[in-house]
C-alpha cells in the first residue's frame, strides 16, 4: 500500500501536468494502453496462467466502470487542485460499504451507519454547498469515487480466484479500446517528450494497481487502509512543489474526517468477521 500511494500520487501529478497540454481523454488512453504494455513482461514471466480467470465476463463490466471512473478523475484533475481531488477520493470506501449493503446483502449495524454518515459529512465539509460554489471538478471527483467503489467490490470478489496481475491484465485489455473510442474526437499525437511523460504515467499507474491489488491479498483491509491516508500528504507536497497549490483548512478537515470514518468501517468489518469465526469454533 505504501508503494501504491506513492505511485498513484506521482502519476496523478503527471496527469495534472499533461492535461494542460493534451485532452484528458487522450491522456487516459495512453495511460491504459501503455500501462498494458508495461504489464507484458510480468505476463510473459508468469505464462499462460496469467490469462486464466474464473469470471472473464465480469472483467468487461468492471473495465467499463473503471474507464468512466478514470476519465472522470482525469477531467477533475485538469480543473481541480490535486489535494482536493485526493481528499474526495477517500469517499470510495464509503460508497463501497453502501454497495456491499444494497448489492451484496451485507448486514451493517448502527455504528457503521453512523460512520458512513460522518464520512459523507466530511465530503460536505470539503464541498461546502451553500457556502462555496461547487464546480464540475469536485462533482466529477465524487462520481469517480462512487464508480471506483463499484470496481472495488468486484475486485474484492475477483481476488478470491484471480491473481492481482490477472486482474490488472484484463483491466487494460477492456479499458484501452474504450478509452481510445472516447479519445478519438479530441485526438492529438503527443510529441516525443510528451510520450516519455505518458509512458512514465502508465508505468506508475500499472505499478500502483498491482501493488494495491496485492496489498489486499497479503493483509486485511484494516492493516493496509491506514496507509492510504499518505495520499493526502503526497498530494499536498507534490501539488505545492509542482503547481504552487496550497489546500485550504476545509480540505484537510474534511479529508481527515472521511478517512477516519473509512478506517473505522474497515476495523468494524474485520472485528465482526473475527467474532463470527470465533463463535463457530
Amino acid at each position: 500500500m505504501l508503494v501504491a500511494t506513492a505511485a498513484f500520487m506521482t502519476m496523478q501529478t503527471g496527469i495534472r501536468h499533461m492535461t494542460t497540454e493534451l485532452h484528458p481523454f487522450v491522456v487516459g488512453f495512453f495511460r491504459t494502453f501503455l500501462g498494458l504494455l508495461w504489464l507484458m513482461p510480468w505476463i510473459l514471466h508468469i505464462g499462460p496462467s496469467a490469462w486464466k480467470s474464473a469470471r472473464p465476463l465480469v472483467h468487461i463490466f468492471r473495465g467499463t466502470i473503471n474507464t468512466v471512473s478514470m476519465l472522470s478523475t482525469f477531467v477533475a484533475l485538469s480543473i481541480t487542485p490535486l489535494a482536493e481531488v485526493t481528499a474526495l477520493s477517500f469517499t470510495a470506501p464509503l460508497f463501497a460499504t453502501l454497495g456491499a449493503i444494497f448489492f451484496l446483502g451485507e448486514r451493517v449495524r448502527l455504528r457503521r451507519w453512523l460512520a458512513i454518515g460522518v464520512g459523507f459529512l466530511g465530503a460536505l465539509t470539503i464541498l461546502r454547498p451553500g457556502f462555496a460554489e461547487i464546480g464540475p471538478g469536485p462533482m466529477l471527483a465524487v462520481l469517480a469515487s462512487a464508480l471506483w467503489a463499484m470496481a472495488l467490490l468486484i475486485i474484492k470478489v475477483q481476488s478470491r480466484t484471480d491473481s492481482s496481475v490477472t486482474i490488472a491484465l484484463y483491466m487494460g485489455l477492456v479499458m484501452s479500446p474504450l478509452a481510445l473510442a472516447c479519445a478519438i474526437p479530441f485526438w492529438v499525437w503527443p510529441s516525443p517528450g510528451q510520450f516519455v511523460m505518458l509512458a512514465g504515467i502508465a508505468a506508475l499507474g500499472t505499478l500502483g494497481q498491482v501493488a494495491l491489488n496485492q496489498s489486499f491479498r497479503e493483509a486485511d483491509a484494516t492493516v493496509v487502509l491506514p496507509f492510504d491516508y499518505l495520499k493526502l500528504i503526497w498530494a499536498t507536497a507534490l501539488g505545492f512543489v509542482a503547481f504552487g497549490e496550497v489546500p485550504d483548512l476545509w480540505t484537510w478537515i474534511g479529508g481527515t474526517v472521511i478517512f477516519a470514518s473509512t478506517v473505522y468501517i474497515a476495523w468494524r468489518e474485520a472485528k465482526t468477521k473475527r467474532d463470527a469465526r470465533l463463535g463457530t469454533r
